[in-house]
């Protein structure tokens, strides 16, 4: 009956993580660019009580197994890069990608991060840098007398001068893929890093060897369907009360047991 119990609370807490999951999903239904993750489980180890056999009793086989499960346990969480819908916002520095890829960023301490949110800005010292001030890579830098800002389909930017009629190429942003973009870490910060998981990144041009075009004036949205989330965090809910069931119903059982004497 004790093993009952701790089955059911197993049972407890990983739903309980589960809401966890989906409460964060829920939470970033207006971020730019988010992925909505979603909870995998596995059952633990088995006791095997008796093993079948060819041969039983009385020349009888047992073709089966008795095995009483010992719970489940969360192992990952996934994170579904399905596009999200795209937005038009108006803002030339804003680029969306439509299709697969990542743009690449230099975080503080030199290291490489991947976002898929292209709200960018241009910071004090003119580099073209994300809502949240790191640099793109390749780093692009916009002069002051800068007009206006022209961001290509294939990542190619150009830029027109103040007082010039034509436009002058700047520079190249690049977009980075993975062979397991599942695996990577999401760091905080529409941000994720490269993980032993998702292989180590693959660098091209936009519209080339798979990879998505960049729409400028765009943004894409999260991919989090609400109402798919919202009926996942009613089956959580309804197997969390069926796990606390399945406690009371063996702490009942061992009150029976204990009251036997009386």
């Amino acid at each position: 009956m004790l093993r009952a119990l701790k089955t059911a609370a197993l049972g407890m807490t990983a739903q309980q993580m589960n809401v966890d999951v989906i409460a964060n999903n829920l939470a970033n239904v207006n971020t730019t660019g988010f992925k909505k993750s979603s909870i995998e489980f596995q059952d633990l180890l088995y006791e095997n009580m008796q093993t079948g056999s060819r041969d039983g009793r009385e020349g009888k086989s047992n073709p089966g197994n008795l095995q009483v499960g010992l719970g489940n346990r969360p192992i990952s969480t996934y994170r579904s890069f399905t596009e999200g819908n795209i937005s038009e916002t108006g803002n030339p520095l804003d680029v969306a990608i439509n299709g697969k890829g990542f743009m690449q960023v230099v975080l503080p301490d030199g290291s490489y991060a991947y976002t898929r949110d292209g709200s960018l800005k241009v910071n004090a010292e003119g580099y073209l840098v994300t809502n949240s001030g790191l640099k793109i890579a390749p780093e692009l830098l916009i002069p002051s007398n800068t007009d206006s800002v022209s961001i290509n389909q294939d990542g190619t930017v150009s830029i027109l001068l103040a007082g010039e009629e034509s436009l002058e190429e700047l520079g190249q942003i690049e977009l980075v893929s993975f062979m397991n973009a599942g695996g990577l870490a999401g760091q905080g910060g529409n941000l994720f890093t490269v993980t032993e998981a998702s292989g180590e990144p693959i660098y091209g041009r936009p519209g080339e060897d798979g990879l998505g075009l960049l729409v400028q004036g765009y943004l894409e949205k999260s991919n989090v369907d609400i109402a798919q989330e919202m009926i996942e965090l009613i089956v959580a809910q309804r197997a969390y009360e069926v796990n606390s069931k399945a406690v009371r119903t063996a702490d009942e059982l061992l009150a029976l047991i204990n009251n036997l004497k009386r």
